[in-house]
């Protein structure tokens, strides 16, 4: 498991610097074309399958445990409260959809997208068991686990939980499926129709988040998933207001370092048409030479994470030494671990993660360049 999770975060790294470049350029293609322009519906194909691309390398970086997470203080109700026309769309008629949330269900500490992916992945699969309609029931509760629960069933650490039930009304599984059901690949679907990576992803996400995952399953009976999450007693994370288009351009200096060069070219290309002055380079040192002769302020550090022979965070303390107050912005399609918990998560970076497009990078420049000083 170990090795397939370090091949399919090594394989998202890879195709998320190659979707950065489709993406980007398709983007700024689609801009300069005109509605009525007949290339523009071909443009717009390529941009919403380079889309789906980077969903399944997301995926991969779920399930492999390498993507870098914003974990936030959440309410479950609240979550699902503004998911729930989402979901009625993703059920369809044939299914009745029942929401049963529990009365003050405590709060979690998770990243808020990989929640969401948690509820729709499960509600998914449940739609899928029941390809002739049926009921669906999703609840909310809080919990309190014991020693024996929590070694037995889980497993997860004995203490307070805030607990997920989905549960349908589908065709069930054997105990043979139910066995292999969180395998990476493993799918009961047909080909072409899943890529088996929905209930390992799940299960990723639940182990990364401290909780635990249990499964019942009744051949023609049906299914029930119930999701244990951490409860804490933190007060649920206000959410920033997103800027304004309008605020998006700028002129300081930003120094660029990212070894790929299709990925450097349309970066530096994306932040010169927002009127920013680039400075670019494709290794640590070279960036460390530019920084010690520029003659003027860098404002901001915008680099790669994983390069070779020094990595962002690393750059980064160098950096910030010779240029105090330098803002820094890492980017990546892949973070190992130790990168995660200690380099960018304590030293509180920002982070962008790859795929990227104009639009987002625009964004979130601007936003790390606004932040105020600590």
């Amino acid at each position: 498991m170990e090795a397939v999770g370090r091949l399919a975060g090594g394989v998202a790294h890879d195709f998320n610097n190659i979707l950065s470049v489709i993406l980007s350029y398709g983007e700024l293609v689609l801009g300069e074309l005109q509605p009525e322009d007949p290339i523009r519906a071909d443009i717009q194909e390529v941009c919403k399958a380079a889309g789906r691309a980077a969903e399944l390398t997301r995926q991969l970086l779920l399930f492999s445990r390498h993507e870098v997470v914003e974990p936030k203080v959440l309410d479950l109700n609240q979550i699902l409260g503004n998911m729930d026309k989402m979901l009625q769309r993703v059920v369809g008629e044939d299914v009745e959809l029942r929401a049963i949330l529990g009365p003050e269900v405590g709060r979690i500490r998770a990243d808020p997208s990989h929640i969401e992916q948690v509820i729709v992945n499960l509600v998914v699969n449940a739609r899928d068991a029941m390809p002739s309609g049926g009921k669906l029931t999703i609840e909310t509760s809080n919990e309190e686990i014991d020693e024996s629960f929590a070694s037995n069933h889980l497993p997860a650490k004995p203490g307070p939980y805030v607990v997920l039930s989905v549960t349908d009304t589908g065709c069930g599984m054997d105990q043979e499926t139910q066995n292999r059901i969180f395998e990476p690949f493993f799918t009961t679907k047909e080909q072409g129709k899943g890529t088996g990576l929905g209930l390992s992803t799940v299960f990723g996400i639940v182990q990364q988040s401290g909780g635990g995952l249990w499964v019942f399953s009744e051949v023609d009976r049906g299914t029930v998933f119930r999701i244990y999450l951490p409860r804490v007693e933190e007060a649920v994370t206000l959410q920033r207001v997103p800027l304004a288009s309008t605020t998006l351009r700028g002129s300081e200096t930003i120094l660029l370092v990212e070894d790929e060069a299709q990925v450097r070219a349309i970066v530096r290309s994306a932040l010169r048409r927002q009127g920013y002055e680039v400075l670019d380079a494709s290794a640590g040192e070279e960036a460390l030479a530019i920084a010690a002769a520029h003659p003027g302020t860098i404002h901001l550090l915008l680099t790669d994470v994983v390069m070779p022979h020094m990595s962002g965070p690393e750059l980064a303390k160098r950096v910030a030494a010779r240029v105090p107050g330098i803002r820094v912005l890492c980017m990546s399609g892949y973070s190992d671990d130790s990168v995660l918990r200690h380099e960018l998560r304590e030293a509180g970076v920002a982070f962008l993660q790859k795929p990227i497009t104009p639009s987002l990078l625009a964004a979130k420049v601007r936003e790390v360049l606004d932040r105020p000083e600590a």
